[in-house]
């Protein structure tokens, strides 16, 4: 069964821009925080990143309303697309009690041996994770 992964925001007095909405750079400090929950929470243990990591190879973000001091926001993220050596995460940001959202961003992240400097494929009992995790997974490279 799909679980939606859900990572509450505190808005602080230092995030808002001098129109008084939360300005665009702080949205990329959403979606980290929400993103390396969300890899703790699908691969069950934190990813070593002095070894072997995800690396982001691409971000786009829109911005669909703004954000102010006061709201209470929480950030949805999945992957949408997993590759050989790269996936693609989706993640929203979403206002307390509503369904649109108010940002979202698409990442392509590559898996790169830090070590070696060189992207490789993605280990085979983390794409295991991920299709576990979410089970509506477009999978691009079969399992072996």
């Amino acid at each position: 069964m799909k679980q939606e992964h859900i990572v509450p925001v505190q808005i602080r007095f230092n995030d808002i821009d001098l129109m008084g909405h939360v300005y665009n750079a702080k949205y990329q400090e959403f979606f980290d925080l929400a993103r390396l929950k969300y890899f703790k929470a699908a691969l069950g243990e934190l990813i070593s990143w002095t070894h072997k990591g995800l690396i982001i190879a691409s971000v786009k973000v829109d911005y669909m309303q703004p954000t102010f001091l006061e709201d209470k926001i929480h950030v949805v993220t999945s992957v949408s697309s997993l590759g050989e050596k790269s996936l693609e995460m989706t993640q929203a940001v979403y206002k307390e009690n509503s369904s649109e959202p108010v940002a979202v961003c698409k990442s392509v992240m590559v898996c790169f041996d830090m070590k070696a400097r060189v992207s490789e494929p993605i280990p085979e009992n983390w794409r295991k994770k991920f299709i576990d995790f979410e089970p509506d997974l477009s999978v691009d490279q079969p399992l072996g």
